[in-house]
């Protein structure tokens, strides 16, 4: 099984203000940092922190738990793959004002992100995430108590079926700042079903 020390994880575009503890990943991100590419906005970033972990692993589920006190638009943090800058995915809570802020989750294939969301209240502070992957086909879930885990969405990654970059990342996409912490991080067996016929 796959070694969790994120002490030997690799940073694309390593963040200024980080801390790694033992069992815990501290950022506080920078203003206009963000990942997405052309889709419907037509501007292409690619200069958020992301810590990485490398594998070639085909079967696994990674978990994790974030905390965040994000409080302006898009201001996010959660887990990603992240091949190169025009195939990637990530899931995270985007911050939208103070009534609601949106659980969602971008695939990025060959240039082009979508953006698949769903409205949650703007008062959850604290989200888990578990991403599963089945050769080059994955499967993202998000819980908010770390034991029942729902769906989000089931995504393939065209440059995702041998070795994979995945960890996780923070951002401000506008001129912001928070500081997201990541924990309770685990490796395991795949926890997504395989389809049966």
């Amino acid at each position: 099984m796959l070694n969790l020390d994120f002490s030997k994880a690799e940073w694309i575009n390593r963040s200024s203000k980080f801390d790694l503890e033992n069992q815990r990943i501290i950022i506080k991100t920078e203003p206009n940092t963000d990942f997405w590419q052309r889709t419907y906005y037509g501007f292409r970033n690619d200069n958020a922190p992301a810590l990485l972990l490398e594998t070639e692993e085909n079967f696994f589920s990674f978990t994790i738990k974030t905390d965040f006190n994000s409080r302006k638009q898009f201001d996010q943090c959660g887990v990603i793959i992240y091949q190169d800058d025009s195939n990637w995915f990530k899931a995270s809570v985007e911050y939208e004002n103070e009534k609601y802020q949106r659980l969602g989750s971008v695939v990025t294939n060959n240039g082009f992100s979508d953006w698949a969301t769903t409205d949650i209240e703007a008062n959850i502070k604290t989200m888990y995430y578990r991403l599963s992957r089945r050769e080059s086909d994955y499967c993202i879930e998000n819980s908010t108590d770390g034991k029942v885990f729902k769906q989000m969405r089931i995504f393939h990654l065209f440059k995702g079926d041998r070795k994979i970059n995945f960890g996780l990342y923070a951002c401000s996409p506008s001129k912001s700042s928070f500081e997201a912490v990541f924990s309770e991080i685990s490796i395991s067996e795949c926890l997504w079903d395989k389809h049966e016929d």
